[in-house]
């Protein structure tokens, strides 16, 4: 909805307001004009019905309010007498329009000094369990947000079942962009599998999107700082989101505030050029230096006296990634050999005389393949993920002849921009221009492909070629000036990472907030909860900071049992007083 659809849409409910209380505002001693009048409006409504006046603003939080406005339905009709427990039900299953009878066709009073106090038990459970709802979704919506390591990209700095904090009020709360949604839930209702907001499934046949039917507008509170180098950053994920995790189907559109959520560090900040070489990021031209906390990983390849296999134990069964594959050159003199290698996931780590070796991943399904290069696995040799340092550490140990950082060499469009001129590896990328609101840049069709997702998707224009031109809405034009800010988010698990690397620059307007603190955390969170094994040493830890991070966990335990000590005699000094 655009800024006239929205104004036509809040005088629409000032005038249902207006017509449905105008009556009941006359008897309760105002008069009818005040109902006409928005803000004001709600401001005699709070006066009405016995109720404190800043909750005329939770009427304009969005999701706040929607949890407020059968609140206030209930409360108004109690203040004229209608307490039955029917009348209840009808006001909020008609979603206030029962208001509206008891207005024109009841003759009824106002109660000026009602009990607030609820008349049962089961009433002051409702009313309790309604503003913990209230006030939780408060907390979750613009403050602080529960938040779950699902994934391995950014092992060892951040662990798969380590359940975090997020703040949102650091960068700025960013406003729902969803004016119907349920609370307390993100894309998807549990159970229904449906979108868990007002939204219409379009399917074409290009994408299926989950449009909202009445979208805010994009606002961000103000926070007290902006995105540092090196920060850990929570942001919606930009490209075609996943209706579940770890199910493989096709994307769908959402709104930005239901894309699925992820965790990255951000290694660009608007304004940057950004380089990948051999694995490292510069930028500036000047080599990134990871704060001391963070523990990048890259694959090794591990070279041991005896067959590889015997060293899972040592090297960690988990770390393990792939076999070495040897070639025979003569295989490579035939034809389309090179196209073969170029298409795989093979990456040359050495020759010899006679082989080519290569490491990475063949598909037992990949017969054509496995035939034609005839790829033997080396035994004694591996690829394994591992911290820099702890490969330094294995090297002349326990049989193990050498370990050696892997680099991917071969160049292929998978990698950002997705572009046959611009091919690149996870280790080998730009140097690119991250965009900075309000900077200009000179359009042609050999940068377009850096910018045409940021024009076209995150920016809402048009964007076609017409032979050497770029057309942005129709005009041709050789200058783009960016909307926003962008930022470079990559993974400390360097070769596990989905990240800017696949999928390019995170807008401004995608950013959620930063994880600040570790409540909890499980081994084996991704073998069923028979398997979760508390990790105690990152129970209650900071995940900023310098050093290496002190769980705070038996501190809390000690101010609880103090506290409940203190709780304990303070009512047994009460009752002997008594």
């Amino acid at each position: 909805m655009d800024a006239t659809q929205w104004l036509l849409f809040i005088l629409v409910i000032q005038v249902i307001h207006f017509l449905g209380t105008w009556k009941l505002y006359v008897k309760a001693g105002r008069k009818a004009w005040e109902a006409a009048i928005p803000i004001y409006n709600a401001i005699v409504l709070m006066q009405i019905i016995n109720r404190p006046k800043w909750w005329v603003i939770l009427l304009f939080i969005p999701i706040i309010n929607l949890l407020m406005f059968p609140v206030i339905w209930v409360e108004t009709i109690r203040s004229f007498g209608r307490n039955g427990l029917l009348e209840t039900w009808l006001v909020i299953l008609t979603l206030g329009f029962y208001i509206y009878y008891v207005n024109y066709a009841l003759d009824v009073t106002h109660v000026k000094e009602r009990s607030l106090h609820p008349r049962s038990v089961a009433g002051e459970w409702v009313s309790s369990i309604v503003f913990a709802i209230v006030a939780a979704t408060l907390v979750h919506t613009y403050f602080i947000q529960p938040y779950v390591i699902p994934t391995g990209s950014l092992e060892r700095t951040l662990r798969i079942g380590d359940l975090l904090f997020v703040s949102k009020f650091h960068y700025g709360a960013r406003t729902p962009t969803t004016a119907i949604a349920a609370p307390m839930v993100h894309d998807t209702l549990p159970v229904l599998g449906i979108p868990s907001y007002l939204a219409e499934v379009d399917k074409d046949k290009y994408k299926t999107s989950w449009k909202n039917k009445l979208q805010l507008p994009n606002f961000r509170l103000p926070g007290f700082k902006k995105i540092k180098r090196n920060e850990i950053v929570v942001f919606s994920w930009p490209a075609d989101t996943v209706r579940y995790f770890f199910k493989r189907e096709e994307g769908i559109r959402k709104p930005i505030d239901k894309k699925s959520n992820y965790v990255k560090r951000c290694v660009g900040l608007p304004g940057d050029s950004l380089e990948i070489k051999n694995g490292y990021v510069f930028a500036n031209g000047k080599q990134l230096e990871l704060p001391d906390r963070a523990k990048p990983m890259y694959q090794h390849i591990v070279t041991t006296k005896n067959d590889i296999t015997s060293y899972f134990r040592v090297l960690g069964r988990d770390n393990f990634r792939g076999r070495i594959y040897r070639v025979p050159l003569s295989v490579l003199e035939k034809e389309r050999a090179s196209e073969i290698i170029d298409a795989s996931d093979l990456n040359e780590i050495k020759r010899d005389t006679s082989n080519i070796y290569f490491a990475g991943y063949i598909s037992n399904q990949n017969q054509p393949l496995i035939n034609f290069l005839s790829p033997k696995t080396v035994p004694n040799m591996g690829l394994f993920n591992m911290v820099k340092e702890s490969a330094k550490s294995f090297e002349g140990k326990n049989g193990i002849i050498s370990v050696d950082r892997f680099v991917e060499t071969n160049a292929h469009t998978r990698i950002f921009p997705q572009s046959k001129s611009h091919q690149g590896t996870v280790d080998n990328l730009g140097p690119i221009y991250i965009p900075e609101e309000g900077a200009t840049v000179q359009l042609n069709l050999n940068v377009l492909p850096y910018y045409k997702k940021i024009i076209r998707d995150y920016e809402d224009h048009e964007v076609s070629v017409k032979g050497n031109q770029v057309l942005i809405d129709g005009e041709a034009t050789d200058s783009y000036t960016f909307k926003q800010d962008y930022y470079w988010m990559m993974g400390d698990n360097r070769h596990g990472s989905e990240d800017s690397r696949s999928w390019g620059y995170v807008p401004a307007n995608h950013i959620v907030g930063t994880p600040i603190f570790i409540w909890m955390s499980f081994d084996n969170f991704d073998k069923g909860m028979a398997n979760w094994r508390p990790r105690w040493d990152r129970i209650f830890t900071t995940v900023h900071g310098s050093g290496e991070p002190v769980s705070y966990f038996k501190y809390f335990l000690i101010a609880l049992a103090g506290w409940f000590a203190f709780d304990f005699f303070r009512k047994k000094k009460k009752q002997n007083k008594n």
